[in-house]
Protein backbone atom coordinates (compact mmCIF):
# COMPACT_ATOMS: atom_id res chain seq x y z
CA UNK A 1 0.00 0.00 0.00
CA UNK A 2 1.24 3.45 -0.87
CA UNK A 3 1.74 5.87 2.02
CA UNK A 4 -0.02 9.14 2.55
CA UNK A 5 3.11 11.23 1.94
CA UNK A 6 2.08 14.35 3.90
CA UNK A 7 1.21 12.18 6.91
CA UNK A 8 4.41 10.16 6.55
CA UNK A 9 6.54 13.30 6.25
CA UNK A 10 4.91 14.83 9.33
CA UNK A 11 5.23 11.54 11.26
CA UNK A 12 8.94 11.38 10.49
CA UNK A 13 9.52 15.01 11.46
CA UNK A 14 7.69 14.79 14.78
CA UNK A 15 9.33 11.43 15.48
CA UNK A 16 12.77 12.99 15.10
CA UNK A 17 11.78 15.97 17.24
CA UNK A 18 10.30 13.94 20.08
CA UNK A 19 13.02 11.28 19.98
CA UNK A 20 15.56 14.08 20.55
CA UNK A 21 13.49 15.12 23.56
CA UNK A 22 13.55 11.51 24.80
CA UNK A 23 17.32 11.48 24.34
CA UNK A 24 17.73 14.65 26.44
CA UNK A 25 14.53 15.60 28.30
CA UNK A 26 16.32 18.42 30.11
CA UNK A 27 16.40 20.41 26.85
CA UNK A 28 12.68 21.00 27.23
CA UNK A 29 9.96 21.27 24.62
CA UNK A 30 7.52 23.84 23.31
CA UNK A 31 4.86 21.77 25.08
CA UNK A 32 6.37 22.51 28.51
CA UNK A 33 4.45 25.79 28.51
CA UNK A 34 1.25 23.86 27.81
CA UNK A 35 2.02 21.23 30.46
CA UNK A 36 2.51 23.73 33.29
CA UNK A 37 -1.04 25.14 33.49
CA UNK A 38 -2.45 21.62 33.02
CA UNK A 39 -0.21 20.41 35.87
CA UNK A 40 -1.38 23.22 38.14
CA UNK A 41 -5.03 22.56 37.22
CA UNK A 42 -4.48 18.94 38.27
CA UNK A 43 -3.64 20.12 41.78
CA UNK A 44 -6.94 21.98 41.93
CA UNK A 45 -9.02 19.13 40.50
CA UNK A 46 -7.49 16.34 42.58
CA UNK A 47 -7.08 18.51 45.68
CA UNK A 48 -10.67 17.77 46.68
CA UNK A 49 -9.54 14.20 47.44
CA UNK A 50 -7.00 15.25 50.05
CA UNK A 51 -3.49 16.59 50.33
CA UNK A 52 -1.55 13.63 48.96
CA UNK A 53 -3.81 13.10 45.92
CA UNK A 54 -3.88 16.87 45.38
CA UNK A 55 -0.08 17.00 45.22
CA UNK A 56 0.12 13.90 42.99
CA UNK A 57 -2.74 15.26 40.89
CA UNK A 58 -0.51 17.79 39.16
CA UNK A 59 1.69 15.20 37.50
CA UNK A 60 -1.21 12.79 37.12
CA UNK A 61 -3.45 15.27 35.30
CA UNK A 62 -0.53 16.45 33.17
CA UNK A 63 -0.37 12.91 31.73
CA UNK A 64 -4.10 12.11 31.79
CA UNK A 65 -5.11 15.25 29.89
CA UNK A 66 -3.32 14.42 26.61
CA UNK A 67 -4.14 10.73 27.13
CA UNK A 68 -7.83 11.66 26.99
CA UNK A 69 -7.27 13.14 23.53
CA UNK A 70 -5.49 9.98 22.40
CA UNK A 71 -8.49 8.00 23.62
CA UNK A 72 -10.91 10.32 21.86
CA UNK A 73 -9.18 10.00 18.51
CA UNK A 74 -8.75 6.24 18.89
CA UNK A 75 -12.42 5.80 19.82
CA UNK A 76 -13.43 7.70 16.69
CA UNK A 77 -11.13 5.64 14.44
CA UNK A 78 -8.65 8.49 13.88
CA UNK A 79 -5.65 6.28 14.57
CA UNK A 80 -3.06 8.49 12.93
CA UNK A 81 -4.27 11.48 14.97
CA UNK A 82 -4.19 9.36 18.12
CA UNK A 83 -0.60 8.39 17.37
CA UNK A 84 0.40 12.03 16.83
CA UNK A 85 -1.14 13.10 20.15
CA UNK A 86 0.59 10.14 21.84
CA UNK A 87 3.85 12.06 21.32
CA UNK A 88 2.45 14.68 23.71
CA UNK A 89 1.72 11.98 26.28
CA UNK A 90 5.31 10.76 26.09
CA UNK A 91 6.69 14.29 26.26
CA UNK A 92 4.49 15.02 29.26
CA UNK A 93 5.75 11.90 31.03
CA UNK A 94 9.32 13.03 30.35
CA UNK A 95 8.41 16.46 31.73
CA UNK A 96 7.26 14.67 34.90
CA UNK A 97 10.59 12.82 34.87
CA UNK A 98 12.46 16.14 35.00
CA UNK A 99 10.47 17.08 38.11
CA UNK A 100 10.74 13.66 39.76
CA UNK A 101 14.49 13.41 39.11
CA UNK A 102 14.92 16.67 41.00
CA UNK A 103 13.18 15.39 44.16
CA UNK A 104 16.33 15.00 46.25
CA UNK A 105 18.44 17.94 45.09
CA UNK A 106 15.51 20.32 44.49
CA UNK A 107 17.39 22.61 42.10
CA UNK A 108 14.59 23.25 39.57
CA UNK A 109 13.14 26.73 39.59
CA UNK A 110 9.48 26.15 40.39
CA UNK A 111 6.35 28.19 39.76
CA UNK A 112 7.05 30.74 42.49
CA UNK A 113 10.50 31.50 41.05
CA UNK A 114 12.35 29.67 43.81
CA UNK A 115 13.91 26.23 43.91
CA UNK A 116 12.64 23.61 46.33
CA UNK A 117 15.83 24.05 48.36
CA UNK A 118 15.00 27.77 48.68
CA UNK A 119 11.65 27.04 50.27
CA UNK A 120 9.32 26.47 47.32
CA UNK A 121 7.07 23.40 47.62
CA UNK A 122 8.38 20.47 45.56
CA UNK A 123 5.70 17.90 44.64
CA UNK A 124 8.01 14.99 44.03
CA UNK A 125 10.09 15.57 47.15
CA UNK A 126 6.86 15.43 49.13
CA UNK A 127 5.50 12.36 47.30
CA UNK A 128 8.69 10.30 47.49
CA UNK A 129 9.27 11.31 51.11
CA UNK A 130 5.74 10.17 52.02
CA UNK A 131 6.42 6.75 50.44
CA UNK A 132 9.88 6.51 52.00
CA UNK A 133 11.41 6.49 48.52
CA UNK A 134 13.38 9.73 48.57
CA UNK A 135 16.63 7.74 48.62
CA UNK A 136 15.35 5.88 45.54
CA UNK A 137 14.74 9.04 43.52
CA UNK A 138 17.08 7.93 40.71
CA UNK A 139 15.31 4.57 40.36
CA UNK A 140 11.82 6.08 40.39
CA UNK A 141 12.91 8.72 37.90
CA UNK A 142 14.52 6.08 35.67
CA UNK A 143 11.25 4.14 35.50
CA UNK A 144 9.36 7.32 34.59
CA UNK A 145 11.92 8.13 31.89
CA UNK A 146 11.71 4.63 30.41
CA UNK A 147 7.90 4.86 30.26
CA UNK A 148 8.07 8.29 28.59
CA UNK A 149 10.68 7.16 26.07
CA UNK A 150 8.76 3.98 25.22
CA UNK A 151 5.60 6.06 24.77
CA UNK A 152 7.38 8.34 22.29
CA UNK A 153 8.91 5.36 20.45
CA UNK A 154 5.45 3.76 20.25
CA UNK A 155 3.96 7.01 18.94
CA UNK A 156 6.65 7.13 16.24
CA UNK A 157 5.99 3.56 15.13
CA UNK A 158 2.22 4.02 15.16
CA UNK A 159 2.31 7.36 13.33
CA UNK A 160 4.51 5.91 10.60
CA UNK A 161 2.41 2.75 10.42
CA UNK A 162 -0.85 4.68 10.11
CA UNK A 163 0.76 6.79 7.38
CA UNK A 164 0.68 3.60 5.30
CA UNK A 165 -2.41 1.85 6.61
CA UNK A 166 -5.66 3.72 6.59
CA UNK A 167 -8.70 2.17 8.23
CA UNK A 168 -11.83 2.38 6.10
CA UNK A 169 -13.44 4.89 8.46
CA UNK A 170 -10.45 7.29 8.60
CA UNK A 171 -10.33 10.19 6.17
CA UNK A 172 -7.24 11.62 4.51
CA UNK A 173 -6.94 14.61 6.82
CA UNK A 174 -5.19 14.49 10.18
Amino acid sequence: MSPNYPKLSFAILVSIYFLTIAYDPMQGSFLDNVDLPIHETGHLIFGIFGEFIGVAGGSLFQVLFPTAFVGYFWWHGKFYSAAIVLFWVGQSILNVWVYAADAQVMQLVLLGGLTGSEGSFHDWNYLLERFGLLDSTKTVAAVIRIIGTLTIASAAMLAIYFSFVRPANESDHV
